[in-house]
């Protein structure tokens, strides 16, 4: 017997929100985002931004954000046009679906490992920094404590280049990134504090480079001369970790935690 609170909407029955796009492109997402309710999406949201040109090759960037099982499942593309941008983020949701839905199975030996061991996904282009960047926005939010795989989830299921959340073992901010030897990577405020990570099961490797103390014009410079995708540093002038990273559309962004 199938479990009421497990149902698969309808496409006519999903609760979608489409923002930013014209009626005829409107009715295009819904027509390509009904095709995922073969998973159990009980409400979504695509916002379409368009761009006055494509120089760094993102003229629209389409971000969607669904509710699955309790869980929210993010992706979020660049592409020369708005059709082109939907069907990227279908693509890209699809995947995601796939892996929060993979959560919830039970494990059957070394074979099940969660999908995003296996590289099935590709990564998104990293996007060109503009010659004008600037910082267009400033993220603060309280950081739950978490294990190093709980972080790793969160980035994967909202599809993240990074996550920075506070380490619930050492107590202290860290970032999980793709990259280094298996795919995953820690980078920790200082490696004095690898010893005290809470046990975790990911095979993440541990980046050995105590985190820089810099101004925001010095994190931004090194940012564009080491061509990162972000940099996590302590924030000079309030003594605090932050992250600032590239946005899609070539601007820059920065993250700090609450308090």
């Amino acid at each position: 017997m199938s479990n009421q609170a497990d149902a698969v909407p309808s496409p006519a029955e999903l609760d979608l929100t489409v923002t930013g796009a014209p009626a005829d492109v409107s009715e295009y997402v819904r027509s390509k985002i009904g095709g995922l309710t073969r998973y159990p999406i009980t409400r979504g949201r695509v916002r379409l931004k368009q761009r006055g040109h494509a120089d760094h090759g993102c003229a629209v960037t389409a971000q969607g954000n669904f509710e699955v099982h309790g869980r929210v499942v993010r992706a979020q593309v660049g592409a020369g046009s708005m059709r082109e941008a939907i069907d990227k983020l279908e693509a890209r949701m699809r995947r995601r679906l796939a892996d929060v839905c993979a959560l919830r199975e039970p494990s059957r030996g070394p074979a099940a490992a969660p999908p995003w061991r296996h590289g099935t996904d590709s990564p998104t282009p990293l996007p060109r920094m503009s010659d004008t960047a600037r910082i267009v926005r400033r993220k603060s939010y309280a950081m739950a404590p978490c294990s190093v795989d709980d972080a790793v989830i969160e980035m994967t299921l909202l599809d993240y280049r990074f996550h920075l959340f506070n380490e619930i073992g050492s107590g202290t901010a860290a970032v999980v990134y793709h990259g280094g030897p298996t795919g995953l990577r820690l980078a920790l405020v200082t490696p004095d504090v690898a010893g005290e990570l809470a046990d975790f099961t990911e095979l993440v490797t541990i980046s050995p480079h105590r985190v820089p103390c810099l101004r925001e014009d010095a994190a931004i410079q090194r940012l564009d001369v080491l061509k990162l995708p972000f940099v996590f540093f302590i924030d000079a002038a309030q003594g605090r970790a932050s992250v600032l990273y590239r946005r899609l559309d070539g601007d820059l962004a920065m993250i700090t935690p609450a308090g």
